[in-house]
């Protein structure tokens, strides 16, 4: 991730308090975000899901990308320091070395959610519970057009259908 600090030109260099909220679950924002320093917690829902203290560590790429809401909501937990972009689209278009660094990113978190994945599915084939669906998920993620992208749970479920 620390390669990504070779590319933060260009944005705002922001402190951030602890405590404060850096992303909002839902909401739009159009920006990006780089860890500097500190100690930021990635919120889903109730649940702390990740905390990030790498330096480099990327904010916001999948709302930009998606052209969606944030995922998530990320607050700092520590005093830290982000580079933020306020067009982070733009910025992306003219810094494609940091949009493939970002695509690397985020195909290693895909083969981590599809080995994860596949191997639940290897554990509990053939035990007619509701995990034996993630074959189903697994081809249909490998299948999924682009403007399919959404996922849901039981607490939230896709506004679309």
């Amino acid at each position: 991730m620390r390669a990504v600090l070779d590319y933060c030109t260009g944005g705002t260099k922001r402190a951030v308090p602890a405590g404060t909220l850096v992303l909002q679950e839902g909401s739009r924002t159009g920006h990006l975000y780089v860890l500097l320093e500190g100690r930021l917690e990635v919120i889903k829902g109730d649940s702390v899901v990740a905390v990030l203290t790498e330096p480099g560590a990327l904010l916001g790429e999948m709302s930009v990308l998606l052209e969606q809401p944030h995922t998530a909501t990320v607050r700092a937990a520590a005093d830290s320091v982000v580079y933020e972009f306020d067009d982070a689209a733009a910025f992306l278009r003219d810094q494609p070395a940091m949009a493939l660094l970002i695509a690397r990113l985020l195909a290693q978190r895909l083969n981590v959610a599809n080995t994860y994945l596949a191997d639940l599915m290897h554990q509990y084939a053939g035990q007619g519970n509701h995990l034996s669906m993630v074959g189903e998920l697994l081809q249909s993620m490998i299948n999924l057009p682009p403007t399919q992208v959404s996922p849901g749970s039981d607490r939230q479920s896709d506004p679309r259908i």
